[in-house]
Formats: C-alpha cells, structure tokens, sequence
C-alpha cells in the first residue's frame, strides 16, 4: 500500500476530503467529471507561477464555486481584481455556465504543501540548478516549519546521466500505512534538456487523533487557516492543516517511521 497506492487517495473520508463537492444523476457525472479536469488543467497552465496548491470544486443548483488554494494570491488577484474577473469570464466560456464564483485561499505554509514543494524542486531542475541540493533545501525548510517527515523521490536522467536512475532522500517519519496520519502527497514533472525528470513528494503533518471536517477548505472545527488579508469580493478562508504533532526531528538517522 505504501509503494503503489496514493496516500491522498487511501484517506479520502477518514482525515481527508474530496477536491470536487457536487452530486449529478448517472448521465451527467461523466459531463462533469471531464469539465473538472478541463478547468483544472486550464487554471494551472494559465496561472504558471501562480505557486497554486489545489483547485476545490463546487456546484450548487445553478452555480459553479472554484476555490484556489495558493501562496501567492497577489499573481491571480492582479492589479484592483482586475486579472481574476478575466479569468472568471474565461471559465464561464469554458463551462457555458453563467453563474461562476472564484474564491482565493493564501497559504501561510507553502514549505508544508506537497504540490508547492514539488512544483518549487521541478523549476529548479528546469534552471539546472543540482538535484541534491534542489531537494535538501525543501526538506530542511519543511521541517523548519513543523513537518513530522518528508520524502522525495526524484526519477530520470538525473545529472545528465546516460542512463535514467532514481533517487530517495527522506528524513524524519512518514508511515504511509497509517491512516490517521496526515500526509499530503504530489507528483510532478521538470521538463529539463535531458528529458523529463518526476518529482514525488510525500510530507507529514503530524497524527489526526480527534474527528476532522472534511471540507478541504476547512480546519477541523471549522476553523479558517491561511488568508491573512481579505481581498473585496472575496471569501476568507485557507488551507486546511493536519491537527496533531508538527514535531521537528532532526536526527540525521532518516528513518522511514514503521511502526
């Protein structure tokens, strides 16, 4: 289960919830399935740097609710609000919906966030930047900031190698097969001269001993965490984050954490 399941995917409805909140009868879910992955896709390729955690899904009767989860709400929110009403009118070509509501959610903890993490280690191989020292730094910062463990694995012509290998660099616990431990998961690519290079992140949060709200963009107890500042016409709100220990161990053994 640790090797090929998705830890994400193995705590859906135990500590985790579902990025897509909606319900459709049998001959519209298809429909709405790929228009998802349409927006997604378009979101991420039209905002690059827009440092974007995840993209949670919401309709209602009439109504589609997109809720970005980044670290830098400045780059998507532009200049009077000016750049999210563009792309608020791009999606309501996109989906033919008329009704579309665009929230924004800043994450206070980029170096917590796998997909931040894993984005941040894929443009510094594309700007040749070593491996080594690319995935230390990220693992150093996460645990400045409370991880419990974090591993990344990095696969491809690494170095400009001849021959395509792999590599794992962890440090503290991240124990994939228990499920009340909050892990947060990515796997991306850095499109580099030499091919692709895949990047897989996994970080520790710490333990979910009590009962969590599963809204993604909720704490637990419904308690808001990450945006700072409140743009007009935006929802407040933020990144949900694991309840439990953030203890910082640094005891160079780089241990997996079995238990």
């Amino acid at each position: 289960m640790g090797q090929k399941t998705n830890p994400i995917g193995a705590r859906l409805g135990i500590i985790r919830g579902w990025d897509s909140n909606w319900y459709a009868n049998k001959k519209d879910y298809s429909a709405k399935l790929i228009e998802d992955d349409k927006i997604r896709n378009y979101l991420n390729a039209r905002i690059n740097k827009g440092g974007i955690a995840k993209i949670v899904i919401e309709r209602t009767l009439n109504k589609l609710i997109v809720t970005i989860h980044t670290s830098k709400p400045g780059i998507i929110i532009g200049k009077g609000g000016g750049e999210v009403d563009r792309i608020k009118e791009e999606l309501k070509k996109l989906t033919g919906n008329s009704d579309v509501q665009i929230n924004i959610l800043e994450i206070r903890r980029p170096e917590l966030d796998a997909n931040i993490v894993a984005d941040t280690i894929a443009r510094q191989l594309e700007n040749r930047i070593n491996y080594k020292r690319a995935i230390k730094m990220a693992i150093a910062s996460a645990l400045r900031m409370g991880a419990e463990g974090i591993k990344v694995k990095v696969g491809g012509r690494l170095g400009g190698a001849e021959i395509a290998r792999s590599e794992e660099i962890k440090q503290g616990r991240t124990p994939l097969h228990t499920l009340r431990m909050d892990i947060d998961y990515a796997n991306v690519f850095a499109l580099t001269v030499y091919g692709k290079i895949g990047i897989k992140v996994w970080i520790c949060k710490g333990e979910v001993l009590g009962k969590r709200d599963l809204n993604p963009n909720l704490l637990a107890g419904g308690k808001h965490d990450g945006a700072d500042r409140k743009e007009p016409g935006f929802d407040r709100g933020g990144d949900r984050r694991g309840g439990g220990r953030g203890g910082d161990r640094r005891d160079g053994a780089g241990r997996g954490g079995r238990r």
